[in-house]
């Protein structure tokens, strides 16, 4: 068995993409934690500044609609808490773009490092940040968030026609009907398009027909696909749970915010934010490549072509 980097060159199983995911951050660290720690904390702290700016403001116009309501009368005295609860929570998804933005690119960045490391090489973050590919990595969840964002349209604008005829049965039906389907839907496109990243990084191929070849590679491996992104994801959130909570406590016992509308509470969770995203980021990426790999030498004889470079690395 031939193995000059982080997995065996032939067909993964499940213990092997985990493990291997794991070396390829121990084989290169300054680029998957130094790296990926780096533009994770900018995102972070400009993601709070938005959130801590916003936020007052949506509380405001959310206490002004509640005011005179006859929301805001049952709710009395509570109402300022509610609006600084909703107004932060509201703040805090205006702010969302900023670190998925960073967290597509910088998926797309690791995904390069991975590849590397399969054969023992190490590449540096020079290297790594002048790949021009990850704009098209950009584009592409760009192009996939439209899809999925027409997709809720539909669904809320029929839902939204409903209510407007009062079709009160017709509006409980289509939504039983529209909603586990828009569930499935989602999930399915997600696992079709799963390997569009590392192709668009690794492939070198124009970006349509590199869509096309990573949409086709998914046929036939949708099942396995799935059950270990579903695996990777809980495992991720066990993480991003055990680390953050700790940091949401300390806010809340430092500033008594039990809103989290505080510069200093925004701050203390940032912290746990950025550690959290910095390690969920650099293991799914990793994950993603090696899928994509995977795939590849189950598919295409790949781990040949790879044991032949292998080979005359070492020669």
């Amino acid at each position: 068995m031939l193995q000059p980097g982080i997995i065996p060159l032939r067909p993964l199983g499940l213990g092997e993409i985990l493990d291997g995911a794991a070396r390829a951050i121990r084989a290169n660290p300054a680029v998957m934690f130094g790296l990926a720690a780096a533009a994770v904390a900018v995102a972070v702290v400009i993601e709070a500044l938005v959130r801590v700016a916003l936020a007052p403001v949506i509380a405001g116009e959310i206490a002004g609609w509640l005011e005179g309501s006859p929301l805001g009368t049952e709710l009395g005295g509570q109402t300022g808490t509610v609006s600084d609860a909703y107004g932060s929570s509201f703040g805090q998804v205006a702010a969302l773009p900023v670190t998925q933005l960073v967290i597509t690119v910088l998926t797309g960045l690791l995904i390069v490092s991975v590849s590397r490391s399969v054969l023992g090489d190490k590449i540096s973050v020079g290297e790594v940040v002048r790949t021009r590919r990850v704009w098209w990595v950009l584009g592409f969840t760009f192009l996939a968030g439209l899809v999925s964002l027409v997709a809720v349209g539909v669904v809320v604008g029929v839902a939204i026609l409903l209510v407007q005829a009062q079709a009160w049965g017709a509006l409980a039906v289509t939504l039983l009907l529209l909603t586990p389907a828009l569930v499935v839907a989602t999930v399915w496109f997600s696992v079709r398009t799963m390997l569009v990243p590392p192709a668009l990084m690794l492939e070198g191929q124009p970006f349509w027909s590199t869509v096309r070849r990573a949409w086709r590679l998914t046929r036939g491996s949708f099942w396995r696909l799935f059950g270990i992104s579903l695996l990777v994801s809980i495992m991720v959130s066990v993480v991003s749970g055990a680390v953050q909570f700790p940091f949401s406590i300390l806010a809340q016992v430092v500033t008594r915010d039990l809103t989290g509308m505080s510069l200093t509470s925004v701050l203390i969770a940032s912290v746990g934010q950025a550690i959290t995203l910095t390690l969920t980021t650099t293991y799914q990426a990793a994950v993603t490549a090696l899928l994509y790999i995977d795939v590849r030498m189950r598919r295409e004889g790949l781990d040949l072509e790879l044991g032949q470079a292998a080979a005359a690395k070492a020669a």
